[in-house]
């Protein structure tokens, strides 16, 4: 079975993105040149993450391929089909990712956001989460962690200080 991860930045409050689902506060956030993200990155071939958060990802970007070479899955109830690498998909998100996980391959990064991350959360399906914390207070907006029925304890793997962000790394308890 493929490896479902986690690996993302939220501010001190815990959260993903501001209200508008705006990301400035992190990419204002010095990383001082230090960074997991190439090797994470590299062992990661299934991109998992919202509509939204595609739409984001794509802005910062501009005319570059999101991802290059590498699947990506993007939850939307407005979109549909397939582009370049990109499958836009709508449904039960235990049922897809269920599916991705029995094919062969690298590991399932879910990229965001909170509605797609819920559910997982629920059947306790992460396998790792990298999570970084920035030193910013948004007071509100869009939660990583949001309210469900979960309730368990991870094993801490590492931490690792990335500038002004501090980074952990947690595994599930088996």
């Amino acid at each position: 079975m493929r490896k479902i991860v986690f690996y993302g930045a939220i501010s001190l409050d815990g959260f993903l993105a501001d209200e508008n689902d705006n990301l400035d506060w992190l990419l204002q956030t010095d990383l001082n040149n230090v960074s997991t993200y190439e090797k994470f990155e590299a062992a990661v071939e299934t991109f998992v993450m919202g509509r939204k958060t595609y739409e984001e990802t794509k802005k910062m970007l501009g005319e570059a391929e999101l991802y290059p070479g590498k699947e990506k899955l993007v939850f939307s109830h407005q979109k549909t089909g397939k582009h370049p690498n990109t499958t836009f998909v709508e449904g039960d998100v235990l049922d897809i990712i269920k599916a991705q996980q029995v094919k062969t391959g690298g590991a399932i990064w879910i990229v965001g956001g909170g509605g797609i991350l819920k559910p997982l959360l629920e059947e306790n399906l992460i396998d790792e989460y990298w999570v970084q914390i920035a030193p910013v207070l948004l007071g509100r907006g869009k939660r990583l962690f949001e309210e469900g029925d979960y309730n368990y304890r991870l094993d801490f793997l590492d931490s690792t200080v990335m500038g002004e962000m501090v980074e952990l790394h947690f595994k599930k308890k088996v």
